[in-house]
């Protein structure tokens, strides 16, 4: 039978509990504020209502189409110099530094203002059909029970660090709750198959379903975080939570093919999004062959550009003066592909800035055709979770330049750079492909690649989510195991450096729906839990 409506998620939790409410009667936003508000119930590191993100939503017969931004905000006790002297060394990767006392990646000067919560509850209150009690109902309930540990939890726990960072183990005994929750009698991380409950949640989700998000940010446990904070000697403080607003706009947006392409504004990753397609256009991909030494070779070079343009002009639109049509052109676009047909490499001056992959991802399509996508994330969490209230905070402080006068030096209120990028591709009006991605610096790159997979190769969702992808967000090419060596043997014969992955499923980790002929077909990446449930 085919689908009339369809939800995607990372969790089968959240995936079941969103596809509840479109069985019910609710619509898209409905069901995707609903999983993810149990996403960060049944993976909390990966999100949560202290965290931050983006999220595209399209009601076609109301003619809406926009974005609500909930990047985090640096509080505004920050000042451009404050770490300066306790800088030890850049992150292997280059995303960001080592502090003495790890205070930017670890405890609380590492959180930004959140504004998931606040970005819930108004995606709901415009564009919903629900009652906000009944959307954090399920969430309530799978906080009371608690959570199985999921294969893809067990992995991040004990493999999530990297390149200097504070190990995962120390971010979840960082407070007395996460070490009651999370280890075993012995000490142990808890192990796949382990029921995992955290002291509070139920309860915070509880007075924030009856009182709405203002409890959050300048009510009652609005009190209760900035006196954790006063205590703790936090930045974050009362004037920053009830201050903290999301931004609204409509949805940056290029084309590829005939398609529409829909997606965020900076901080956002988008804008790198549509400068790929748009160079990849000029080259005839599906005659060159899918993951073919030339097509790797073209599309890692369309990926080194944007990285390079990122880099260099894409920050926080508040900060940062970004030259969004120029890089957006056609005019580039074609210069760049002339540069790539001549065999030119792209030269990225330093290693890219691979973020950490702690991000979850939900997409939904309701049987009137509206339509969500949305990313959010912890960032790399702190690791801080109050007495009492349950949830963890984000840790985005960690991936700041701690020496002023620097596009991305400390600033209050400035938000992040990230590579979030919830998409909608249309072909007319009429939606497409709903997608997006966890993958920290890689979400533009697997985002991209699935876009591809369907356009140009004709492929599911689910077999554009699942085939072997590549990145380049330096001079070198990372690839997936699952790319064969004599593919890429003649790729080193034209001096390309390849890394070769021992994983099987990596570059971020799409999820998305495909619509047509009508018919819709859904995608979660095989490499995470997640699910595509059709109904």
């Amino acid at each position: 039978m085919a689908s009339k409506a369809m939800i995607v998620a990372a969790q089968p939790e959240a995936a079941e509990a969103g596809a509840r409410v479109l069985m019910a009667g609710g619509n898209a936003i409905d069901a995707a504020i609903t999983a993810a508000l149990v996403q960060g119930t049944v993976d909390p590191q990966m999100c949560g209502i202290a965290g931050f993100g983006n999220c595209q939503i399209k009601i076609p017969e109301k003619g809406i189409h926009t974005c609500i931004d909930f990047h985090g905000k640096t509080p505004l006790a920050a000042t451009p110099d404050m770490w300066e002297s306790l800088i030890e060394s850049e992150t292997r990767d280059g995303f960001g530094f080592v502090l003495k006392g790890n205070v930017n990646d670890l405890g609380y000067q590492a959180i930004t203002t959140p504004g998931s919560l606040k970005a819930y509850y108004e995606a709901i209150e415009n564009f919903g059909t629900w009652d906000w009690a009944d959307v954090v109902a399920p969430a309530i309930n799978h906080a009371e029970n608690g959570f199985i540990v999921r294969p893809h939890v067990s992995f991040w726990w004990n493999y999530g660090a990297n390149y200097g960072r504070v190990g995962v183990d120390e971010r979840l005994k960082f407070s007395r709750t996460g070490a009651a929750a999370y280890f075993n009698k012995n000490g142990n991380l808890k192990k796949i198959g382990d029921r995992v409950k955290i002291p509070g949640m139920d309860e915070t989700l509880r007075r924030i379903a009856e009182s709405g998000p203002d409890i959050f940010y300048t009510g009652s446990i609005a009190e209760q975080i900035a006196e954790d904070m006063r205590k703790n000697n936090g930045l974050l403080s009362y004037e920053d939570l009830s201050n903290y607003s999301t931004t609204i706009t409509d949805p940056l947006k290029g084309t590829y093919r005939g398609f529409e392409v829909a997606t965020n504004h900076p901080p956002g990753g988008g804008i790198m999004l549509l400068e790929m397609l748009n160079i990849l256009e000029h080259f005839d991909l599906s005659t060159i062959g899918h993951n073919t030494s030339e097509y790797i070779r073209i599309v890692a070079e369309a990926m080194k550009q944007a990285t390079v343009d990122k880099e260099m002009f894409v920050g926080d639109p508040e900060f940062v003066q970004i030259p969004t049509d120029r890089l957006l052109s056609k005019e580039n676009a074609l210069s760049c592909a002339k540069n790539i047909e001549l065999g030119n490499k792209v030269n990225v001056e330093r290693v890219g800035q691979p973020e950490p992959k702690d991000t979850t991802h939900v997409a939904v399509v309701d049987e009137k055709g509206n339509c969500v996508t949305m990313t959010h994330s912890l960032g790399m969490p702190s690791g801080v979770i109050t007495d009492g209230l349950g949830f963890m905070y984000n840790g985005a402080m960690g991936v700041f330049d701690p020496r002023p006068d620097r596009a991305g030096s400390i600033a209050p209120g400035k938000s992040r750079f990230t590579s979030l990028a919830p998409t909608i591709v249309s072909q007319g009006d009429e939606p497409h492909i709903i997608l997006g991605a966890p993958g920290g610096t890689q979400i533009a790159m697997g985002i991209l690649q699935a876009i591809l997979n369907v356009i140009d190769f004709d492929m599911t969702m689910l077999e554009a989510v699942s085939a072997p992808r590549f990145s380049s967000t330096s001079n070198i090419i990372d690839v997936m195991s699952r790319i064969p060596t004599y593919v890429t043997n003649n790729l080193e014969e034209q001096n390309y450096k390849i890394e070769r992955s021992p994983l099987t499923f990596g570059i971020a980790a799409v999820h998305g729906i495909r619509i047509k002929d009508g018919q819709m077909d859904g995608g979660a990446d095989p490499g995470h839990d997640g699910v595509a449930l059709g109904m």
